[in-house]
């Protein structure tokens, strides 16, 4: 037997401290794919857009509102099936939220005009915001302290994996078969993946100790035994005792009171100018490299260019972040977008040029991404971090949905392609000048 199984006497310290096993890379192993599988299906409306808009002649705002209809039924998802996901369990609410995502991804392919299309990219969303509220906790519990922020990284980078893999799929199907013909395809993967999830992925072993299902101590046993962990070193019955000690209560209010109200100020702001930066250069891309001169063809490139920067981009923010502090890395990140973006709208009359800025560009916003999530939980303490990092993450949702809607509005008003990135450039600068502000503030401790 190890020292480390000798000397950590329960389950949850073995999975901070041992040696990571081959099951608990397989489960980051899933939440990746899963994780490549919603950026697959959230990138797929960018990348039909055109059709989607020929097809039932729609104006840029009725296209911007259709692509946001996936992020509004995230930011649904992630508080409606999020506060499920504690009463049920993560691991069943992860599963039944890529059941949802599937039969939305399934509908949607199956649409008969703009109406039932954006209802269908709602439930699709719901699901997809469901998954993020528990997998992302489900995979930092089961690596250790070691590969945690490794293991994080390269789940987030799934996201823009599946975004490139959607890109491929755009091009090859939609000539050939129609646009629905994507989302019949991305439905097709998820239902497999459901299936690996539910053969694979466990129960959240903090959900077991707190709530103390009936199925607990066995639940526990089993995940024991895949993890490496000797039972007999440890009653598993005590480790729910110790667990009810940890329970917290915490308030929205509790985040505007004495400095607390400057931090979530900052951070909402942060997260909301982030957010809407990303999205809008996820969402809007390949159409307006159309506008810009480009063939529909040559905009999905350009879109699955930054599919390519993005699957990297969260890894590179944490290689950096290692060597500098995280504040600081996020601030680079964010000016290095800013004018990047600006640079990259400028290139679309060479295509090469366009292509390799794009994936310079979608690496650095996903960073930015990274950042805000490294960033956000050092700035409340223990009984508080759940409910202001969860209520930064809404704000970041509103600027998610919004920034498709604006883009659309915006092009509709005679705005050029060239207004519109470098207004977001300037709302990147905007979120850059809040992080050294924020960066000021010390962190919190777990007792603030």
């Amino acid at each position: 037997m190890s020292d480390t199984l000798t000397t950590n006497r329960d389950l949850r310290s073995h999975l901070e401290h041992a040696p990571m096993t081959g099951y608990q890379w397989a489960i980051v192993a899933i939440a990746v794919l899963l994780n490549a599988n919603d950026g697959f299906d959230v990138a797929a409306m960018s990348f039909v857009s055109l059709s989607v808009e020929n097809e039932f002649g729609l104006s840029g705002s009725e296209l911007g509102t259709v692509i946001s209809a996936t992020l509004i039924g995230m930011a649904i998802g992630a508080f409606a099936i999020g506060r499920l996901a504690d009463i049920i369990g993560r691991r069943w609410t992860v599963i039944g939220s890529a059941v949802v995502s599937t039969v939305g991804m399934f509908l949607a392919s199956s649409s008969a005009d703009v109406v039932q299309l954006g209802v269908w990219r709602v439930l699709t969303g719901l699901g997809v915001g469901g998954i993020l509220a528990s997998i992302t906790v489900i995979t930092s519990e089961f690596s250790n302290r070691r590969w945690r922020g490794f293991a994080i990284g390269v789940y987030t980078a799934g996201y823009g994996v599946g975004a490139f893999l959607g890109g491929i799929a755009a091009n090859g199907l939609q000539e050939t078969y129609g646009w629905r013909a994507v989302f019949l395809v991305g439905a097709s993967v998820s239902v497999f993946i459901v299936v690996a999830l539910a053969l694979i992925v466990p129960e959240s072993v903090q959900f077991l100790v707190t709530r103390r299902p009936a199925s607990a101590n066995r639940s526990l046993r089993a995940i024991a035994k895949r993890v490496g962990f000797d039972p007999a070193h440890a009653s598993l019955e005590s480790i729910g005792a110790a667990g009810e000690t940890e329970r917290t209560s915490s308030r929205l209010g509790d985040l505007f009171r004495g400095r607390m109200l400057l931090v979530t100020v900052l951070l909402w702001a942060a997260f909301f100018t982030v957010m809407f930066g990303f999205y809008f250069v996820n969402s809007w891309t390949p159409r307006l490299m159309v506008e810009a001169g480009m063939t529909a063809e040559q905009g999905v490139i350009i879109g699955m260019a930054l599919a390519i920067g993005g699957a990297v981009g969260s890894v590179l923010y944490g290689v950096v972040a290692v060597r500098v502090s995280p504040e600081r890395a996020l601030v680079a990140f964010l000016v290095l977008t800013a004018v990047s973006i600006v640079v990259f709208v400028l290139s679309t009359a060479l295509l090469g040029l366009a292509f390799v800025l794009g994936v310079v560009t979608g690496l650095l916003v996903n960073g930015c991404i990274a950042g805000l999530y490294s960033v956000a939980p050092a700035r409340y303490g223990a009984a508080t971090r759940a409910t202001g990092v969860g209520a930064a993450l809404a704000v970041g949702r509103v600027g998610a949905i919004f920034a498709p809607i604006a883009g659309g509005a915006l092009l509709d008003a005679g705005w050029s392609t060239f207004a519109l990135y470098a207004s977001t450039a300037a709302l990147l600068l905007a979120g850059a000048v809040v992080s050294v502000v924020l960066s000021r503030i010390p962190a919190a401790s777990d007792g603030s």
